[in-house]
């Protein structure tokens, strides 16, 4: 049984940090890319942050200098760090999993966790 399950989220103000946590099972992690996707509402789901097996991180515009994603191979678990949260933030993220084309080319990979909201207040 595949599983993502992720943690961390919650309300925040403005400029403060949240750092969100998805743990996986083993069969899924240390073979496949890692990645944060997020859904603000109306919106569609965007590409946060990805990581390969092998540490290769790639991040949105929007929250390149903000948001670091990185991973613990020991653990299964990849970790999204939110520093300097703006309201326009605020979205249900989602950890997902699969290999680097499926994650960061076609924004389709296979796994995906439940979703954890993050809300930010100015």
């Amino acid at each position: 049984q595949v599983q993502l399950v992720e943690s961390g989220g919650g309300l925040v103000q403005a400029g403060k940090s949240l750092r969100l946590s998805c743990a996986a099972s083993g069969s899924i992690f240390s073979t496949n890319a890692m990645g944060w996707y997020r859904q603000a509402p109306g919106k569609q789901r965007e590409l946060v942050a990805a990581i390969t097996s092998g540490g290769i991180t790639k991040h949105a515009d929007s929250v390149k200098g903000r948001f670091t994603i990185s991973r613990d191979n020991a653990k299964n678990t990849v970790y999204l760090q939110m520093n300097s949260l703006k309201p326009e933030d605020t979205a249900v993220y989602y950890c997902a999993a699969d290999d680097w084309v499926s994650m960061v080319v076609r924004r389709t990979p296979h796994y995906w966790g439940q979703g954890t909201q993050v809300t930010v207040s100015s």
